[in-house]
């Protein structure tokens, strides 16, 4: 979605209207000094499950949708699961609360702050801009999920459990722009940078000719919805993971295990499990982006694409920070 540095500033709230309307459970936690979300409660039931059963039937019907439903594959760089029902307006205190100890258990307990601050960051000053949640199914169902999303966000998880599974076998989104719009080379107060350093550092480790096939000379994937974590089984760019070393193989599994540690230990345990168990390596395809995709042009590369009949991560520096992730675990 198009933004523009103005927007960060028409319609914006005061900071005490941004706390007012959002709740302490959102705002506060994201800024210095803020109330940090209460323990986590040591209650039979996982954390979804305690939101869930505090739901009224009302908005029950407004925010459980079919098991089966369209929008459980959906994803993109800002939706909401449900436009209509944000987390400011249609929650009491408690339920607030509840969800924020639900996206804070998707994290590393290291990266908690940065994500809250994240999320804060993108509400680009308006309340409107309040992330959404949600469920697919009923408890009766083995993968009932919890979802949340909102502006450069997207997380899931089996309700059943407080135990990571895998992102529940669907995609994930995470992303932000830290200073502005349009993101300088070093990609300053990004929390998700660190990963395209992890990435350039796997590249080093390329051979020459390695290096030129990995840089491909077309766009990267298109950011609508319906293609952006479509999985290709033919046609696939860069460089095949099948014609790396055994060596090199396995300093790619590392670096990706590396770069997904802002999220919580289970899932990333849980899909590097997958990727091996389902030997999705042999199946992988690396492709690096130039132009005005390497910011700076440096050869320190913004965007590039890991992906598979299986599996898309796709990351893009440009001109700030995008990344879709989807595995079947």
């Amino acid at each position: 979605m198009n933004h523009s540095i103005q927007s960060l500033h028409e319609d914006s709230l005061s900071r005490r209207d941004v706390l007012r309307g959002i709740g302490a459970t959102i705002a506060l936690a994201a800024v210095p000094g803020g109330l940090k979300a209460k323990s986590v409660s040591s209650g039979k039931d996982s954390l979804p499950m305690q939101f869930y059963k505090s739901l009224t039937e009302t908005q029950r019907a407004a925010v459980c949708l079919p098991i089966d439903s369209p929008k459980r594959d959906f994803v993109s760089n800002w939706w909401y699961v449900h436009s209509q029902q944000k987390l400011h307006e249609f929650y009491t205190d408690d339920q607030r609360e509840l969800v924020q100890q639900i996206f804070d258990s998707f994290h590393h307990e290291k990266h908690q702050e940065k994500m809250r601050k994240q999320v804060q960051k993108d509400l680009m000053g308006k309340v409107k801009n309040t992330p959404s949640v949600g469920f697919f199914g009923t408890p009766k169902d083995d993968d009932f999920e919890f979802i949340y999303t909102g502006h450069h966000v997207t997380r899931r998880c089996n309700a059943h459990t407080d135990k990571g599974l895998g992102f529940d076998g669907r995609p994930i989104f995470y992303g932000n722009f830290a200073k502005g719009f349009h993101e300088g080379k070093d990609h300053v107060g990004n929390p998700f940078w660190y990963q395209g350093l992890i990435f350039n550092e796997f590249l080093q480790t390329l051979s020459g000719k390695q290096r030129e096939t990995i840089l491909v000379g077309r766009q990267p994937r298109s950011e609508k919805p319906a293609e952006v974590i479509k999985k290709r089984k033919t046609d696939l760019p860069g460089l095949h993971c099948a014609d790396l070393s055994k060596d090199q193989q396995v300093k790619l599994l590392k670096s990706m295990r590396r770069m997904l540690v802002f999220l919580r230990p289970d899932d990333v345990s849980a899909t590097i499990k997958a990727i091996r168990k389902n030997r999705l390596m042999d199946k992988l395809w690396i492709s690096c982006y130039g132009g005005k995709f390497d910011i700076g042009d440096d050869g320190v590369f913004d965007t590039w694409q890991i992906e598979g009949p299986d599996m898309v991560w796709y990351f893009r520096g440009f001109p700030h920070i995008h990344s879709y992730f989807h595995v079947a675990v």
